[in-house]
């Protein structure tokens, strides 16, 4: 049974079925129609011009019309009860989801008392009520409320911790734990695949202006359909690990994250054919990791983005779509795309700066696409590798605004693709 939508795309599972009598009166008067349609094609067909009135009745004749008759009759009774049977079914339905509605409604009302609770450890429980209730909402409406809700607890401000005070300390560790396991339920359940009782796969995800102060574990996770959003939320802590997660289809915005984690790890990710925004994002970490990661067709923003860290794209895969690094600022390590294969999408890094000791592009192959590299400065010492890199039908544009270029990195670039220098003004 579908349901219906109410104003504000709550769904409603009210029946509106037909009165018995009109719906028994049209469809029996349907039938009949049907009937004598086929009646009439069939006499048009064998070419039947008129029935035979000398013709007498005789008992075989009226058994068989007899047996019609009843073969009708019964026929018109099977009709209504089937009808009757449909109708008490959609009715039992709309009966069965009301009640499940109404239980989850107290169960959720029970969960978000919990949920506020002064006591860390009732809190604790409000959240895995809560998470069992997405588990076993009526319908995606119902659970995405309950998504909604474990989010805004993670929105809230975080306490903050009195380390002179035993009481207050442990308070502000118990509190944190829920928060914890509120991502970790997270992460479990966009680890399931969509489709099974539990996956919340294909929900939105609002965290923006969240702060995490602990390790986030969303490796192998699916984000898709859905809109999933950081925006603004800060990583304070621990290891932000997205590795081998897939961003297919829908959006997940990563603007103006500040990442201050030990290491923060996209390895073995895959961005396909949806929208992911690391606009104006900070990673001032020890290492950001997007090694054998796969950039297929998907349009991936790092515009105006900061890496203050060691920056690894070593074995990524760019192929379709469109991965914008312009305006984007590297410093205080290596950037290395070492092994990268190029093919048939866009990349630029126009307008950025690369204050970094190595940018490397060893053993990279370009080819069906365009690379843009014409960055806005280049730090004095810092050496370009293009050591046994390809360009075979790919476009490879490389130079800076100022003209000012590091020492060895005119001649390495030309040395894979004559062509690749544009000619100045840039």
């Amino acid at each position: 049974m579908t349901p219906k939508r109410r104003q504000g795309g709550a769904p409603s599972w009210d029946p509106n079925l037909w009165k018995i009598r009109p719906a028994l009166i049209l469809t029996f008067t349907g039938a009949v129609l049907v009937s004598a349609s086929v009646f009439y094609t069939l006499t048009a067909v064998l070419g039947v011009e008129r029935i035979d009135q000398a013709t007498t009745l005789d008992a075989s004749t009226l058994f068989e019309l007899v047996k019609l008759s009843f073969g009708v009759v019964a026929g018109a009774g099977a009709l209504v009860a089937l009808i009757v049977a449909y109708r008490r079914q959609r009715l039992d339905e709309a009966g069965a989801h009301r009640e499940a509605t109404r239980l989850h409604s107290e169960r959720f009302t029970q969960a978000v008392e919990q949920l506020g609770s002064d006591s860390p450890a009732v809190r604790l429980g409000g959240v895995h009520a809560l998470a069992g209730l997405a588990d076993d909402a009526p319908d995606d409406s119902l659970r995405q409320t309950c998504i909604d809700v474990l989010c805004a607890y993670l929105r809230l401000p975080i306490a903050s911790d009195n380390p002179a005070s035993e009481e207050e300390h442990h308070r502000y560790l118990a509190l944190r734990t829920v928060r914890h396991t509120i991502l970790r339920l997270i992460g479990e359940h966009y680890r399931l695949p969509r489709g099974t009782p539990r996956s919340w796969q294909g929900h939105d995800l609002d965290l923006t202006d969240t702060t995490i102060d602990g390790p986030l574990d969303f490796a192998h996770a699916t984000f898709c359909r859905g809109t999933v959003n950081f925006s603004r939320a800060v990583f304070s802590t621990g290891t932000v690990n997205f590795a081998h997660a897939t961003f297919s289809v829908g959006t997940v915005n990563f603007s103006r994250v500040v990442f201050s984690a030990d290491t923060v790890s996209f390895a073995h990710a895959t961005f396909l054919a949806g929208t992911v925004n690391f606009n104006n994002t900070s990673f001032n970490v020890t290492a950001a990791d997007f090694s054998n990661a796969s950039f297929l067709g998907a349009k991936v923003g790092f515009n105006s983005a900061s890496f203050n860290a060691y920056v690894t794209f070593r074995d990524a895969s760019f192929s379709g779509g469109e991965v914008d690094f312009g305006y984007t600022s590297f410093s205080g390590g290596s950037l290395t795309f070492g092994n990268a294969s190029f093919s048939g999408s866009t990349v630029s890094f126009g307008f950025a700066s690369f204050s970094v000791r190595t940018l490397d592009f060893s053993e990279a192959s370009f080819s069906g696409g365009t690379v843009i590299l014409i960055a806005d400065s280049f730090s004095p010492d810092c050496a370009v590798l293009f050591q046994q890199a390809s360009v075979t039908g790919g476009t490879l544009r490389c130079g800076t605004v100022d003209g000012q270029v590091p020492p060895g990195l005119r001649d390495a670039v030309r040395a894979v693709s004559p062509d690749a220098w544009p000619d100045p003004p840039f």
